[in-house]
């Protein structure tokens, strides 16, 4: 993927969250039935089209890693690539290894455009704890449980580099 083959739409513009937005991306990830736990508004983009939040994702920071998570568009305005900017935005951006968690088939193909892999579990990095944060391991943990014990669909991915 290359970002300068992506543009935004007439009326919408890519920046960092704000205090203002916290609940919009609440409600959003709420509604998405995503992760609603460790949403920090200020890991965060959003993509606000005519003065409305449309989409939003967030690169959480853990002990030597990054997560590419929380990635929402509000359903009215998917098939229009803001997915796939948001995306690449975010990748774009970290600046640690960087993973993700998704569920589904789908979705795995769709982080796949991107340079992203699956991997195992056990695959995941175990750095130690610095600086007062988690490992990603720890958090990917609850997953993995519920992967093993209920057959969630969860695919666990690492970035590569762009193909």
């Amino acid at each position: 993927m290359n970002q300068s083959n992506l543009s935004l739409l007439s009326g919408c513009i890519l920046r960092k969250a704000t205090s203002a937005d916290k609940w919009s991306i609440r409600l959003m990830v709420f509604s998405a039935k995503l992760d609603p736990t460790q949403l920090n508004w200020q890991q965060f983009w959003v993509i606000e089209c005519d003065c409305n939040l449309v989409a939003c994702g967030q690169l959480r920071n853990f002990s030597g890693a990054q997560e590419l998570g929380s990635l929402v568009v509000a359903s009215t305005w998917r098939g229009r690539g803001l997915g796939t900017l948001l995306t690449q935005h975010l990748i774009n951006t970290a600046t640690q290894p960087l993973y993700l968690e998704c569920l589904g088939e789908r979705l795995a193909q769709f982080y796949s455009r991107f340079g992203f892999v699956p991997i195992s579990f056990e695959d995941l990095p175990q750095f130690p704890k610095t600086s007062g944060l988690s490992t990603l391991k720890s958090k990917f943990r609850f997953s993995q449980l519920a992967k093993k014990l209920l057959r969630v669909p969860v695919v666990f991915m690492e970035h590569r580099g762009n193909s």
